[in-house]
């Protein structure tokens, strides 16, 4: 069918429905509603589709669009749940199982018949991690139901007045509700607000006399404090006392200000640094160092001991013959910090005693390339773009070179530009069916580095590397495996993604072919280097990013601007046209 995706934000969500009903062989365009109800119309009338889906809205469809297309829209919530808040409801009430529902479209809001439904379990994880995997899972699944049950025409919706449905409104979930008492709230429940809100709208609070929202939480075993009290900072995040504990959090954002631009999140360390420091703060500082050297950094082993429960963004353990180094970081935004950190790990990783190295292996989000919102803060975005993609660039370097065992990239979750070619680097790319990889650079219009040239066509060939690079359209981790992007789906659920990786890489280090795997990995790099060397790859590569960095004029700084602040940008037309195959 010809099927128009109308979506708030061509997010997480709308990506994978994009990818999977293009697998299904459906011609699909999608509308940006952000543009405005007549960029809807206008859509429709070029589109002419035969339905509409909306995966993700923050508002209403136009009413003469809905009367007369039948449109399907995807309700965070179950059969009856209605009400713009619904995951918010689900965490903060401590919902063990929750739901989502496809619903025709109509005046009163979430009270259409009834397409579809799914449920899933609601693990102690952020809003955003629930979003792009549990939600999303069932999601997919029930659009596709709908869509199958749609094409079918003897399917008759099921209305929401039905006796077996009970209908609940849930009203707007507000940041009173949000709010952290410090001196009464226990850890557990400073965590279930926290993650509440993690990725959007954050829960608002005051530190340092500024007025800021927290994004992410999780827990500390050891720092104690003053209920409310700033303890530490550990690779950008701050640790604050609660009543019987402490908890992290890894990004802040300032409140907006009257005529300031539009703030965003960012590290939470580096926000307060632009803040003075509390009075008394640290012996022989003033109020007003401009930077918190009155906050300890206090580092987490890469190894942490069993009994350990800290929270810590890189880790690395070992089991028999394999190491594991995991990372997450927010968003699956890699600063250069952050990329000096995980080379610095990987380092590590190699003087181990190993003959399988799994990179990753987390749920949730694997890597989506070089920091925006760090570089958008900094005094010089076009230095800091530079200092990030050549700390990218050698994280990935260390990866190809590694030749003395077989390295896999293990994607949890979603993964885009330099992320993917993170994950490209790795011998074995393996990949959690709900992914959704995105292997371009277009949308800040950059030409792309990480070796993109070197390993996409090696894995792709040169015609499929330029139709993804040129296109930039999203893939599901189907059409991955099947166009070689990646060599192994693993279809579990998120939360068992972390064992069945341990499981399937042991069976890796049990194979006895794996010895002459390694030595022909290595041979096969050195004939690679004879052939080009990854020098030459860099160098033009990078010559060409450089270009468009120190250009003030060059599309891309507008483009990180408009993205991290969340602006509309691009055109009103139909962004994404025809399957994604």
């Amino acid at each position: 069918m010809d099927i128009l995706l109308v979506a708030s934000a061509f997010n997480s969500l709308s990506q994978r429905v994009y990818a999977e009903l293009s697998d299904q062989g459906h011609r699909v365009d999608v509308v940006l509603a952000s543009h405005g109800a007549d960029a809807v119309r206008a859509a429709v009338s070029e589109v002419r589709p035969e339905l509409i889906v909306a995966p993700m809205l923050k508002s209403a469809l136009p009413e003469d669009v809905w009367q007369v297309h039948t449109c399907l829209v995807v309700h965070p919530g179950p059969p009856g749940d209605r009400g713009p808040s619904s995951l918010d409801w689900a965490i903060a009430e401590e919902a063990p199982e929750w739901g989502v529902t496809v619903l025709q479209a109509e005046a009163a809001m979430d009270a259409g018949d009834i397409w579809a439904d799914g449920s899933f379990p609601v693990p102690p994880v952020g809003k955003g991690d629930l979003y792009r995997n549990e939600v999303s899972d069932a999601a997919v699944a029930a659009v596709l139901l709908a869509v199958r049950r749609y094409a079918d025409g003897s399917f008759k919706p099921r209305p929401q007045s039905d006796p077996g449905t009970r209908v609940v409104w849930r009203d707007f979930f507000r940041q009173e509700q949000r709010r952290i008492d410090w001196e009464n709230d226990s850890t557990e429940t400073v965590l279930r607000k926290l993650r509440g809100a993690d990725s959007q709208p954050g829960v608002l609070d005051e530190l340092c006399g500024r007025e800021v929202f927290l994004h992410g939480g999780h827990p500390e075993d050891r720092l104690r404090g003053r209920p409310g009290e700033l303890l530490a900072t550990r690779s950008g995040a701050v640790c604050r006392a609660t009543r019987d504990g402490a908890v992290w959090i890894p990004e802040l954002r300032p409140r907006k200000s009257s005529g300031d631009p539009a703030p965003f999140r960012r590290p939470a360390a580096s926000v307060l640094a632009s803040f003075p420091a509390p009075p008394g703060s640290g012996p022989g500082m003033p109020s007003s160092t401009p930077r918190p050297y009155w906050l300890p950094e206090i580092a987490a082993p890469l190894e942490l001991p069993p009994n350990r429960t800290t929270w810590s963004d890189i880790r690395y353990r070992q089991r028999d013959d394999i190491g594991f180094l995991s990372f997450s970081f927010p968003s699956g935004a890699m600063s250069t910090n952050h990329c000096r950190r995980l080379l610095a790990a990987y380092r590590y990783a190699l003087t181990r005693s190993t003959s399988v190295l799994v990179l990753g292996g987390a749920r949730d989000f694997f890597s989506n390339g070089i920091h925006l919102n760090v570089i958008e803060a900094s005094s010089d975005p076009a230095g800091e773009s530079w200092s990030n993609l050549v700390a990218m660039n050698d994280l990935v370097e260390a990866v190809l070179c590694t030749t003395d065992r077989l390295v896999v990239a293990a994607l949890g979750g979603n993964a885009a530009a330099g992320g993917v070619m993170l994950a490209l680097a790795a011998d074995e790319v393996w990949c959690r069916t709900g992914s959704v990889l995105n292997p371009h650079y277009r949308n800040m219009d950059l030409y792309g580095s990480e070796y993109w040239t070197y390993s996409l066509p090696r894995r792709v060939g040169a015609e499929t590397a330029e139709r993804l690079t040129s296109e930039a359209l999203p893939v599901s981790a189907a059409t991955a495996e099947r166009i070689g992007l990646v060599d192994r789906l693993v279809p579990v659920p998120a939360g068992e993604f972390p064992s069945e990786v341990e499981r399937l890489a042991a069976d890796v280090a049990g194979d006895p072919d794996l010895a002459r795997r390694i030595t022909a990995k290595a041979t096969a790099r050195h004939a690679d280097e004879l052939q080009r060397p990854l020098a030459e790859y860099r160098r033009t590569e990078l010559a060409r990013m450089r270009a468009v960095f120190f250009d003030p004029q060059a599309p891309y700084h507008a483009l990180r601007s408009a993205f991290v602040r969340k602006n509309p940008i691009g055109s009103a037309r139909p962004l994404a046209h025809g399957g994604a195959g």
